[in-house]
């Protein structure tokens, strides 16, 4: 230690109270740009940025500090390429929008950096935690033997929710173990189901009775079969919203099944769940309180930053039974108050940053009616999108929104629906997306972001509609040629 950090003096990694003022004031004019861009701005248009890209791939961290100016600077400059995923005009993949609040709550938390993994350590932030995922397993209907776990995504959440099916009815035999999951299920759970050990043979992709859905009989069918030729069935997936159409599986019919032959049930709700917050939403997803996990990702249908992803299971002991741990270095921890849970025993992480702030502090300082009205907007520009398309000559809505979400065509090929999603993007102001359905590329629209208004869906249809005029007077030109 230095005579000056003897005496005293601050470490040069701690800025002083004046040096804290400037940071966060000029950070904050940066912040605030930001804002004004994600209200007002378009999703594409920017540059690519290779020359930057360049640069930053070569430069390295300077021995002496570099002004605050600079630092922020080169961010900007970063901000100013490549597409904006949080502007309103985003409507492809699953919109990701971010919410001001929260990052103001990471920024305490970061600053913070109490440990959350063990309750021990920081009881009340662990509490504060806790409370909110009571409310999430209130919200869905879960007994009080539910638990919820803040994970980085819906990823780790699918893997979390497999990992525990197969320690509850397949613990030492994954060798015969079998999932069973629809057509159109979120790649990650086929990821997860590969790292907990599942080869793709013991993955049954199973039929949609409508193309769209996860078909009971067809589970019910594979599992008899599973169970006949000596196998273990372990868990039926069913989804809450996919992401390629938005379409709920019947969960209570799968609940059933899985009820019926003794396997867990998990549904992925990473995008659809939180519409269980409206009224239609509860009635689009009923049965999914019969499911012994849920995966959740506040960070699509809660506006979150990204890296917040929810998992709730109906019996907390089974997280237990795959996650928790003894160490001897942490035999000085105090034993936790019994309604406190230590996460690391819950989830794969033992050093975890306080999650649970990210999610509090939005719904403290918002309320969540303010969540139930942006969820309810987003059901209804969604409806009146394919509205408007079904009433247009020139497309085929193919799939109309269950949740937030349609598919559609223009006339011609394939190659017709990727020339008119150039087209719809040629303005930058909003991005759709593309996918395949029955052997078809379909263009695909989501509305999900809190800042996509109706100004923005009209531009967006009104862009469809050019593309899809365009492309049946190319046909039509093509046809004549055929003809001639």
């Amino acid at each position: 230690m230095s005579q000056a950090e003897r005496a005293g003096e601050l470490s040069a990694l701690d800025p002083s109270p004046r040096q804290t003022d400037e940071l966060l004031a000029a950070a904050g004019g940066l912040v605030r740009a930001l804002m004004t861009a994600h209200r007002d701005g378009d999703v594409l248009g920017h540059p690519r940025g290779d020359d930057l890209t360049r640069q930053l791939l070569t430069a390295r961290p300077p021995a002496s500090p570099t002004p605050v100016e600079d630092a922020l600077a080169t961010i900007g400059s970063v901000l100013a390429t490549g597409a904006d995923n949080a502007a309103p005009g985003e409507l492809a993949y699953i919109p990701g929008s971010g919410l001001l609040t929260a990052a103001v709550a990471d920024l305490i938390g970061g600053v913070a950096n109490r440990y959350t993994g063990l309750s021990a350590f920081t009881p009340a932030a662990v509490a504060l935690e806790q409370g909110v995922l009571s409310w999430l397993t209130e919200l869905f209907g879960l007994p009080d033997t539910a638990q919820g776990l803040l994970l980085s995504g819906g990823s780790a959440a699918n893997l979390t929710a497999v990992v525990a099916a197969r320690d509850a009815h397949a613990r030492g035999a994954v060798d015969r173990a079998c999932l069973y999951v629809g057509q159109h299920a979120h790649a990650s759970v086929r990821k997860a189901a590969r790292i907990a050990g599942f080869t793709d043979e013991q993955v049954r992709v199973c039929t949609s009775a409508d193309g769209l859905r996860l078909d009971p009989e067809a589970v019910r069918i594979a599992i008899k079969q599973d169970l006949a030729d000596g196998l273990v069935p372990v868990a039926v997936v069913g989804a809450a919203g996919t992401t390629n159409t938005g379409s709920i599986d019947p969960l209570h019919e799968l609940a059933d099944v899985a009820r019926e032959h003794g396997v867990w049930f998990h549904v992925d709700a990473a995008y659809g769940g939180f519409f269980q917050l409206t009224e239609r939403g509860r009635q689009l997803l009923a049965g999914i309180e019969r499911a012994d996990s849920i995966t959740l990702d506040p960070h699509k249908s809660l506006f979150l930053p990204f890296g917040t992803g929810a998992l709730l299971v109906r019996d907390r002991a089974h997280l237990a039974a795959s996650f928790a741990e003894e160490a001897d270095y942490l035999r000085d921890a105090e034993e936790e108050p019994p309604a406190l849970p230590d996460f690391s025993a819950l989830g794969p992480e033992l050093t975890r940053e306080w999650r649970g702030l990210r999610l509090w502090l939005p719904l403290m300082l918002h309320g969540t009616d303010a969540f139930t009205a942006a969820l309810d907007r987003a059901l209804d520009l969604a409806r009146w999108a394919s509205e408007e398309l079904v009433g247009d000559d020139h497309v085929e809505v193919v799939s109309a929104p269950e949740l937030s979400i349609l598919t559609f065509r223009v006339p011609g090929d394939d190659a017709s629906q990727d020339r008119a999603l150039a087209r719809i993007h040629a303005d930058g102001h909003v991005r759709l997306s593309s996918t395949v359905l029955d052997g078809r590329v379909v263009l695909r629209l989501a509305v999900l972001s809190h800042r996509t208004s109706e100004d923005t869906l009209s531009r967006a249809v009104s862009a469809i509609r050019e593309a899809a005029s365009a492309a049946t007077a190319t046909a039509g030109a093509a046809e004549g040629g055929r003809e001639g």
